[in-house]
């Protein structure tokens, strides 16, 4: 693309990890990129989620997210590096190992189904027996029935890995525009000449959409249709004096994140509640009770926040990465639901593969915003 034009070659709109990382990559890349966003950069689902990172795999792929998340895995500590020599902000990225666990039989063989799929994919794990629960994990309940010790999976500090991210693109000249929202779109013969904004239109040379569950309001009027209905999440935060566990802990679609001050994130609830984002009292009890339940140690960390977030959801499991159909310089990268800051570095790579005229790393023919409906695909690990 040109790098000498009064308007940026791209206009990102929606400032979250996803549109953080394509602005990053982008202009890592010589390209001139603004990032609209309609309040502050990144603190909607980014910003609320618990930063877990599944592990990949030198194994070749079959299914398209396992092949997107193993992209992703093997960036992740590529990306943290040079963000910390960029900036100086350590994104908190290790690789602290997780364990799954089951309570009964059914769950038990749920687990035992997961670790066909991890075996399949070249994802190294160990069953433990209850009475070796201690030797990966001391503060397990004992009466658990299994546990799957998975160590290659690795956390982030969500807040601090966004934070980063926003310096390091203001460093490479990303225009960073928060509080100005995307008003739509000014499109004439099959392309987008400009985004439309309070302050005024912005032309471009092409537009990405990344605005989260925001994103088919945006995307209606100009008649592209992408279901990205929002999926509200609650996180609960406890903080002990010193660190109460050393490892992720699983438990069906809910986790507890250790974090190396002592602090533990316990999530997540999955409603569908709108745009509604107020954290409740229910949910923050049922998240306590599940904390409990597995780590009963935790009885005595303090409360100290909650909140909620909104995940973009999609058609199925699948996100949506790819040209809007019609409309060939508008590309469209959102509906990851609980794997967005899983997912940000290949989604970024690929989306910069298309704009710069590149064979994706990633095949995106199961991603594209066209294609047909399919069954929900199993994934292998959820964030």
């Amino acid at each position: 693309m040109p790098e000498h034009r009064a308007h940026p070659d791209v206009v990102v709109v929606g400032g979250g990890v996803i549109g953080l990382s394509i602005a990053y990559q982008l202009a890592r890349e010589g390209s001139r990129v603004s990032v609209l966003d309609r309040r502050e950069l990144g603190r909607e689902a980014s910003w609320a989620g618990a930063g877990i990172i599944a592990p990949g795999s030198e194994i070749p792929q079959a299914l398209p997210m396992a092949r997107l998340r193993t992209r992703s895995a093997q960036l992740y500590p590529v990306w943290s590096e040079q963000l910390r020599e960029e900036t100086g902000i350590d994104n908190g990225y290790r690789r602290c190992g997780s364990v799954d666990v089951a309570f009964d039989a059914k769950e038990d063989h749920d687990l035992r189904a997961n670790a066909g799929r991890w075996r399949a994919e070249g994802i190294a794990f160990e069953r433990l027996e209850p009475g070796d629960f201690s030797r990966v994990e001391p503060a397990l309940n004992p009466e658990l029935r299994a546990a799957y010790f998975v160590p290659d999976r690795a956390q982030v500090r969500n807040p601090r890995h966004l934070k980063a991210l926003a310096v390091a693109c203001d460093r490479r000249g990303v225009r960073l525009r928060p509080g100005v929202p995307c008003l739509g779109f000014e499109v004439s013969g099959g392309r987008v000449l400009a985004v439309r904004t309070p302050e005024g239109p912005i032309p471009c040379g092409a537009a990405v959409v990344s605005a989260g569950p925001w994103t088919e309001t945006l995307l209606g009027p100009i008649g592209v249709r992408v279901p990205t209905p929002p999926v509200k999440g609650q996180i609960v935060l406890l903080r002990s004096d010193r660190p109460a566990l050393r490892r992720i802990v699983e438990w069906g679609h809910h986790y507890l994140v250790p974090r190396d001050d002592g602090r533990v994130l316990v999530g997540a609830t999955e409603e569908d509640a709108g745009f509604d984002t107020r954290p409740t009292a229910s949910g923050a009890r049922d998240l306590l009770d599940l904390a409990l339940r597995l780590c009963p140690v935790l009885a005595e960390a303090a409360l100290e926040a909650s909140w909620a977030g909104l995940r973009p959801g999609s058609v199925d499991s699948r996100p949506v990465i790819g040209p809007a159909p019609g409309i060939e310089n508008l590309l469209i990268a959102t509906g990851h639901r609980r794997s967005g800051l899983q997912l940000s570095p290949a989604t970024a790579e690929v989306i910069a593969d298309l704009l710069l005229d590149r064979r994706p790393a990633v095949d995106l023919a199961d991603f594209r915003p066209d294609r047909p409906s399919s069954p929900t695909e199993e994934e292998t690990f959820r964030s």
